[in-house]
This record gives structure tokens, C-alpha cells and sequence, in this order.
């Protein structure tokens, strides 16, 4: 087997990832402070009537992550005890927890090659206890949302969709946040847009907002953050306990600025994802993310998969490779099945996965963010195009 090859090496390491933070989130962020007001307030409300217009959406409430959405979306569904939920197994595990939570089974099902759960996984798996399906719009790209939610809709199921990497990903030219009974994004430090942890529920339903938005603070009646100013009260009602998943003042400051600047930042993704696509595409060794009609890819990461026996060494050794050519890499996701939680529970398999288990078994994400400059990106492409030369089979 070769040994790593320096000549390739950069000065210094290139993340995986990194955000990207301007002088006015700074400046907002600042400001907020200054007021006084940190906790849930005006720049909340604010950031939900942007980002509710920015999807086209009539409901948008601010969470502190995309679990917390996730969390408060089903169980407004009234998910629980001796439901199921459909979840596909390439996600992160949250997606599949949060069900765990509230007591209901999730029946996880295998994927297509392009990442997303299939119509023809989610008919096999459908059962009298389903009460939710939970498609994943994997690496910023839309799954086949005019399939999935015909079959949802005749079976009477609802969607939820988890649009954690998604944030301005559209299908037939309508942005990704109303097509579902619910959406859930995040703005975690790594996505899209973000506001360090955080994230939205969007909806169209105006039942299910009236019935979310006090899940998202305790149970409390309607506006209960307005409590502190000049136009609120002191006496409160807890319809039902809800949680503690509100968003900060200080992390929707971050967000109003960010979702500003999404679009170019979703471009620039594009074009570095392009960059790629075309360096990679006559390597044999390599599979690609594939972009599929009526859809704008806002490449959260960008997959590669190595296939199968057309290098001598294996998918953790390609990651050493480029770590010692400093540059960072990851995988998205470990499949949910192979979790030890989740075999030893539910008894799942990596037989029952045929297809997640194939393409996870190459898989890895290399960095793709708006900060990386074109020499950046080009260093992501002389590593990886000089590991595919050095150790081709």
C-alpha cells in the first residue's frame, strides 16, 4: 500500500465545515444584548415572520433545534403510546429518537440510491398504527414529495418533514416548508443558515399552530413571553405540559441576518458542488450525487461514495488520507439501525437495509461551505483526485 504523499499537503488543516458569520449578525446580536431582552421576544417574532414568508408559509415558530420541531410537531399529532412513525434510516439519529420519546415505535425503512426514502418502502412498512411519516430531504435536496404525500394522503397519514438540511431547497419551484401537515429546519453552526443551535416549525395548518406554539413554552396560553413588557400580564394557563424549546432573542438576531444572506450562501454551495461534479465525473471510482429534475439542490453536504472495490483501501481509510492532506471530512449519517439502542430494541438488521447498508459502506461528505475560497476548493479536489490515482485497484 502507498504511503500519504505530502506534495500535496496545504499550510494548514481545512475544517469540515465552518459557519459563516457577517458584521451586521454581529452587530444584531450586540444590539439584542445591549436591550436587555435575551430570551424569547421581538427578534423571535420577527425571525418567525420572515422565515414564514421567505417559505411561503402561514405559520412559523422558532424552536432551539430541529429535534425540539421535530419533538413538538408529533406530538401535537398526537403521537404516542402504540403508534408508529416512519422513519428512513439514512438520517441523523434524532429524527428517529424523538419518536422513541413519545413513546411510539419507529419503523425504520431503507432508502433509494438517491438518499430518500421511496414510496415503495413506506407501502411495505404502513400499518394500521402508523400515525406519521417523516421523509428526509437528505443533503439539501428535496425527496419525491408529489409521491409520498398522494400515498400519505390516501392513507390518511400526515407528513412531517424533516428539512434539517434544506433551508431554501424548493421542489416544482416552491421553497421546501408547506408541502407537509409540518416542516422542521435547523440552524445548527454547520447548516444552511444558522443561529448556533436552533430551529423552525412551519405549517399551513392553523390548528396545528394554535395547538404548537404553547408546546414550545411549557403549555403556556398564547404570547405568554410578552409577560415581561409594558403590554403583558403575570397570570399564565398550562393547557398541557409542553417543553423548554424556545429560541433566544440573541440566536434569532443571528437568524434574521443569516436568512438575509441564505440565497447566496445556497449559491455559492451550488457552485462549489458543481465544481466538483465536474472534477469527479470521470472517475470511475467515485459515485456522485445525482441532481434530480424540478429541484434546487442546496448541497448541505456533498456525498461521495466510493465504489465498491475499485480502490484498495476502504472509506476510513480515505477519511486518514485527507486528514493528513489537511483537509477535514465527515460521514452523514451512520444508519439509524446500526445504532446498538436500535438493534438491541427493535431488533433491526443491516439485511433489512440493503441499500443504506451498500451506499453507507463508501460513503463520506467532504467539505462544501460559503467561506471555503476557490483555492480551497480546488485543494479538496487535487486530494481527492490524487487518493483515487494513487490507490485505483
Amino acid at each position: 500500500m502507498c504511503s500519504v504523499t505530502k506534495g500535496l499537503q496545504r499550510n494548514s488543516f481545512l475544517p469540515y465545515c465552518l459557519p459563516s458569520i457577517g458584521e451586521e449578525e454581529i452587530a444584531e446580536v450586540v444590539a439584542t444584548i445591549r436591550a436587555g431582552w435575551l430570551t424569547t421576544g421581538p427578534k423571535v417574532k420577527q425571525f418567525e415572520e420572515s422565515f414564514a414568508n421567505y417559505v411561503g408559509a402561514r405559520h412559523a415558530i422558532a424552536v432551539n433545534s430541529c429535534t425540539a420541531a421535530l419533538h413538538v410537531a408529533l406530538s401535537a399529532l398526537n403521537i404516542g403510546p402504540g403508534n408508529e412513525v416512519i422513519v428512513p434510516t439514512m438520517t441523523f439519529c434524532s429524527t428517529a429518537n424523538v419518536v422513541v420519546h413519545l413513546g411510539a415505535r419507529p419503523v425504520l425503512v431503507d432508502i433509494n440510491d438517491n438518499f430518500h426514502i421511496s414510496v415503495e418502502s413506506i407501502k411495505k412498512a404502513i400499518s394500521p398504527r402508523t400515525r406519521a411519516i417523516i421523509p428526509v430531504h437528505y443533503a439539501g435536496q428535496a425527496c419525491d414529495l408529489d409521491e409520498i404525500c398522494a400515498f400519505a394522503d390516501d392513507a390518511g397519514v400526515p407528513i412531517v418533514e424533516d428539512a434539517a438540511h434544506a433551508a431554501g431547497a424548493e421542489y416544482h419551484d416552491r421553497k421546501i416548508g408547506t408541502h407537509g401537515r409540518a416542516v422542521a429546519f435547523s440552524f445548527y453552526a454547520t447548516k444552511n443558515m444558522t443561529t448556533g443551535e436552533g430551529g423552525m416549525i412551519t405549517t399551513n395548518d392553523d390548528q396545528l399552530a394554535e395547538r404548537m406554539r404553547p408546546l414550545v413554552l411549557h403549555g403556556m396560553n398564547k404570547d405568554a413571553w410578552k409577560r415581561y413588557t409594558e403590554f403583558g400580564s403575570w397570570y399564565y394557563e398550562i393547557f398541557e405540559p409542553g417543553y423548554k424549546y424556545n429560541m433566544m432573542d440573541i440566536q434569532a438576531a443571528l437568524g434574521i441576518h443569516q436568512l438575509d444572506r441564505l440565497d447566496a450562501f445556497n449559491g455559492r454551495r451550488q457552485e462549489i458542488a458543481g465544481r466538483y461534479q465536474q472534477a469527479f465525473a470521470e472517475m470511475p471510482e467515485l459515485c456522485l450525487p445525482r441532481l434530480l429534475p424540478d429541484r434546487k439542490h442546496v448541497f448541505y453536504h456533498y456525498p461521495l461514495q466510493i465504489a465498491g472495490n475499485r480502490l484498495s483501501i476502504d472509506r476510513a481509510q480515505f477519511i486518514q488520507e485527507l486528514s493528513a492532506a489537511k483537509i477535514g471530512a465527515s460521514v452523514h449519517f451512520i444508519p439509524v439501525h446500526r445504532h446498538p439502542f436500535y438493534r438491541k430494541e427493535y431488533n433491526y438488521q443491516p439485511s433489512d437495509f440493503p441499500v443504506a447498508e451498500r451506499i453507507y459502506a463508501g460513503l463520506l461528505s467532504i467539505p462544501l461551505y460559503p467561506k471555503m475560497s476557490d483555492q480551497d476548493v480546488a485543494d479538496v479536489i487535487n486530494a481527492v483526485q490524487d487518493i483515487v490515482m494513487r490507490y485505483r485497484s
